[in-house]
């Protein structure tokens, strides 16, 4: 079995979660068992509709807080009848606007307030008990009540200071006492101090083998209760951005990203380390050997794959860029439009899809209105770009800095050139300098990269593309997912 660690999941996951429904597919496709193990609480949505959403089947997933219980990952299918059979008063009113139903009782400000999964349906996630105008109790479902949590009023304030965690069948299995940062856990015959002792008592009870891994996606506060408690199991490290500070670091000292500093630190009880691409890889042993004395295991496995490579069904289109992305500020998709818009004046058919969306945007549409662009440059919005990228002559992106770059990936499975930064560590993965697109310098100052991003855009559409296309469908192989289910195969198998 391979346990995955990870803290907590939202409907607008990063690029952790992400990486782990890639994987979750590769093992499901290699046929290894995996348990994606997630330790927040969630206390204003059901963890599972969040994993659902993303692509994780059910008993794929643990939840730290039920681990404990005999209850299973599951959507709510509490309803308001099932609520409404635990009344003792049935002296009530009830009213529903959207996702929320009120219902008031007799006597002195006391009511129950139901918050529903959705606005159509009678799923209930949480209930909320006040009594004398005072919250005293909030109720979580699933199929069953999972867990109370207890208030009492404290400078004015709902204060929690309990939760009670249910079996199906309504016996408590475990409680969390309370006290403002500090928490206790309860068991009938032990008694926990905090939530790394919480955590690195559930890991324990996962009865770990030398036949087990551990993989570790993040580890803040629950790094070292793993490790204590994961033996003989192999233990690995996902490295999911780049994992140093350059400016921070000289020949004798090395500043490392703190989310992996405690790993790296510990790197006596690691077995192996997984970068997703080869330059962090390379550079990962290097810095190691260099400031600890040590060779490291470190897999090279991208967080991606490509189910296959995607070929135009008519012509691409002619003298034209696609870029895809969030549109944000750190991936300076307003410097690419600067650079079509100069561009222009040596590429007369020259044109810009943009696809994504984000806080940018406006931005972007006062660049293109400014400058009488509109009619070249396209606002593409959100998509699925699966089929979308072959219909384009080339890919051009403007971040900085890019770990992976799922959207390079995808843009060489359908044969783009990519003109880009020559920066750690996505583009010079998919990128062969003068083959396949161009691997640009960084210079200083804004206008100049915007100008070396316009001469990379007229160098390349003097290129014979289609030679370039045939290079980024060989780069784009590599990134096959059978080619990289192997690469998981050998990691951990």
């Amino acid at each position: 079995m391979i346990y995955n660690f990870n803290l907590g999941i939202g409907w607008a996951s990063s690029g952790v979660e992400y990486a782990q429904i890639y994987r979750a597919r590769m093992f499901r496709n290699i046929g290894v068992d995996t348990k994606f193990v997630f330790t927040d609480m969630f206390p204003s949505e059901n963890m599972e509709h969040m994993t659902k959403n993303i692509g994780f089947l059910d008993s794929e997933v643990i939840w730290l807080y039920t681990f404990f219980t005999d209850f299973k990952t599951a959507p709510v299918t509490y309803t308001l009848s099932d609520l409404e059979k635990t009344f003792t008063d049935l002296n009530y009113t009830k009213t529903r606007e959207g996702k929320i139903c009120r219902y008031v009782f007799g006597g002195s400000n006391n009511f129950y307030t139901a918050y529903m999964v959705n606005d159509h349906d009678d799923f209930v996630h949480r209930v909320e008990m006040v009594s004398n105008g005072f919250l005293i109790r909030k109720d979580y479902f699933t199929y069953g009540r999972v867990y109370s949590e207890y208030y009492a009023p404290l400078d004015n304030k709902a204060h929690l200071y309990h939760r009670r965690f249910f079996n199906e069948n309504g016996s408590v299995a475990y409680e969390e006492i309370i006290d403002d940062d500090r928490v206790m856990y309860k068991f009938k015959d032990k008694i926990l101090c905090s939530k790394e002792e919480f955590v690195g008592y559930m890991v324990s009870q996962l009865h770990l083998t030398k036949d087990d891994v551990v993989l570790i996606d993040r580890s803040t506060e629950i790094g070292q209760s793993i490790l204590m408690n994961c033996k003989p199991a192999r233990v690995g490290t996902v490295v999911h951005a780049d994992h140093f500070s350059e400016k921070d670091t000289n020949d004798d000292y090395i500043l490392w990203n703190n989310f992996y500093e405690y790993e790296f630190n510990m790197h006596k009880h690691i077995d192996f380390y997984i970068c997703s691409t080869r330059a962090q890889s390379d550079l990962m042993v290097q810095q190691f050997e260099k400031y600890y004395g040590v060779t490291p295991c470190v897999y090279t496995i991208p967080v991606g794959s490509l189910p296959e490579l995607k070929y135009p069904k008519e012509n691409r289109k002619p003298f034209s860029l696609i870029t895809a992305s969030r549109l944000a500020s750190e991936k300076h998709v307003d410097w690419i439009c600067k650079a079509v818009i100069q561009a222009r004046s040596e590429v007369p058919e020259l044109s810009l899809d943009i696809y994504g969306e984000g806080g940018e945007r406006e931005k972007l549409e006062t660049i293109i209105r400014e400058n009488n662009a509109s009619d070249y440059i396209h606002l593409m919005g959100q998509h699925d770009l699966s089929e979308v990228y072959q219909n384009y002559e080339a890919y051009i992106a403007g971040s900085t800095s890019e770990g992976f770059g799922l959207t390079l990936m995808e843009a060489v499975g359908g044969g783009l050139p990519i003109i880009g930064f020559d920066v750690r560590y996505g583009n010079p993965t998919f990128i062969r300098n003068g083959e396949n697109g161009y691997l640009i310098s960084l210079p200083e100052e804004d206008k100049d990269k915007i100008e070396a991003l316009r001469k990379g855009i007229v160098d390349l559409f003097k290129q014979d593309l289609e030679k370039c296309h045939s290079v980024s469908y060989e780069v784009a192989k590599d990134f096959l997912t059978c080619n990289v289910q192997e690469k998981w195969r050998e990691a951990v198998c």
